[in-house]
C-alpha cells in the first residue's frame, strides 16, 4: 500500500507540473516580447519609457498623434527614427546614446534641423507649412521642437493665453514692448502673436498679409480708403508711425506729435513756428509754436481725408 500512494503522488506531481509550465513559458514569452500601450508599434519604446520612466512620453494618446482610429496616426519611430544604436546601448554606463537618426526631439544636439524638421515635414508639409523651407524661422535654424510640444495636448503655443511665453522667449525686445503703457491687447489675451504672424511663412516679417498694410487692414478696415485725398505714409507703411508691439505713447506713435510729424513736414507749412522748446521765458509766438501742441487739434482725419471743398486747405486732413 505505501508503495501504491508513494506511485500514485509521483503521478499527480507530474500531471501539476505538466499543467503549470504552459503558464510558466507564458509568462516569460509576454516578458520577451511587452504589448503596445499607446500607439501601434510602440512596445520597442515603452518597455523602457513607460509610465514610472518617463510619463510625459505617454500623454501623446491624450493628443491628436495618439488617435488609433485614425490610420494616419504615427508611430513613435516614425518621428524618432529607429535607434537601433539606442536600443542596443540601453542600461549600459550612464545611459543609452541619443539615436543619430532621431527626429522630433528638443534633446537632440547631433542631427541636423533639416533633418528633425524633415520627419514632422512627411506628414505637415502641406497647406499653411508649405513654405516653411523658406521662411526665416527655419533659415536660423529654428526646428518643430523649439516652439511645439507633441507629447502634450497643451500645446502652449497653440493656446492664445499662454503662447506669448513661447515666442518671447527669443523676442525679447518685443516682450518689452507689449509691456509698455500703449500695446495691442496681448498681455490682456485678446490677442496674441499668430493674430498678425504666421511663422510658417515666408512673407517680410512673417505676417499674415503679403504686406503690413494689409495685416493691419484685416482689424483697422476704417483706415484703408480709398480717400480723396490719401496720407502717403498712411498707403505705404502703417509701421512709418506707428510701433504695433507697443510704445509709451498713445496711439502706439513712435514719436510724440508735432515732432513725429515735422520728421516729414518742415515747420514752411506754419512760418516762423519751428520745432523745439524755449529755452526760457516767453512771450513770443514764434517761439510757442510747438509748446502744448499737437498737428492732430485740427488735422484730424490724418490717415486720408475726403473733403470735395474747392479751396487750398481741402487736402490737409481736416475735420
Amino acid at each position: 500500500m505505501k508503495l501504491l500512494g508513494k506511485a500514485l503522488r509521483v503521478c499527480a506531481f507530474a500531471v501539476l507540473a505538466g499543467s503549470l509550465s504552459p503558464a510558466l513559458t507564458a509568462t516569460a514569452a509576454e516578458k520577451e516580447a511587452p504589448k503596445d500601450i499607446v500607439l501601434k508599434g510602440d512596445a520597442k519604446c515603452t518597455s523602457c519609457h513607460d509610465e514610472n520612466d518617463s510619463p510625459e512620453a505617454l500623454r501623446i494618446g491624450k493628443t491628436k498623434h495618439g488617435t488609433v482610429a485614425d490610420k494616419r496616426t504615427p508611430s513613435c519611430t516614425n518621428c524618432h527614427g529607429e535607434s537601433e544604436k539606442h536600443v542596443k546601448e540601453a542600461g549600459r554606463g550612464s545611459g543609452p546614446t541619443p539615436p543619430v537618426d532621431v527626429g522630433f526631439t528638443k534633446k537632440n544636439k547631433t542631427t541636423s534641423a533639416e533633418a528633425q524638421n524633415a520627419s514632422c515635414l512627411s506628414c505637415h508639409q502641406g497647406g499653411k507649412h508649405i513654405n516653411w523651407q523658406s521662411s526665416v524661422h527655419a533659415q536660423r535654424g529654428v526646428t518643430c521642437a523649439s516652439c511645439h510640444k507633441a507629447h502634450t495636448g497643451h500645446d502652449k503655443v497653440r493656446e492664445k493665453e499662454t503662447q506669448t511665453e513661447v515666442c518671447f522667449a527669443c523676442h525679447k525686445e518685443q516682450r518689452a514692448q507689449v509691456n509698455r503703457p500703449s500695446h495691442h491687447p496681448i498681455p490682456e489675451g485678446k490677442m496674441s502673436c499668430t493674430s498678425c504672424h504666421d511663422v510658417h511663412n515666408d512673407n517680410p516679417k512673417q505676417l499674415m498679409g503679403d504686406t503690413v498694410n494689409d495685416t493691419c487692414y484685416s482689424c483697422h478696415m476704417e483706415k484703408r480708403g480709398p480717400f480723396v485725398h490719401n496720407h502717403q505714409p498712411v498707403t505705404e507703411d502703417c509701421s512709418i508711425c506707428h510701433n504695433p508691439h507697443g510704445t509709451n505713447i498713445a496711439n502706439l506713435l513712435k514719436a510724440r506729435p508735432p515732432y513725429l510729424c515735422q520728421e516729414c513736414h518742415s515747420h514752411e507749412s506754419h512760418p516762423s513756428q519751428a520745432a523745439g522748446l524755449p529755452t526760457g521765458r516767453t512771450t513770443s509766438t514764434t517761439a510757442l509754436g510747438t509748446v502744448g501742441r499737437g498737428c492732430m487739434n485740427c488735422h484730424t482725419n490724418i490717415h486720408g481725408g475726403n473733403s470735395t471743398q474747392n479751396s487750398a486747405t481741402a487736402g490737409r486732413f481736416r475735420r
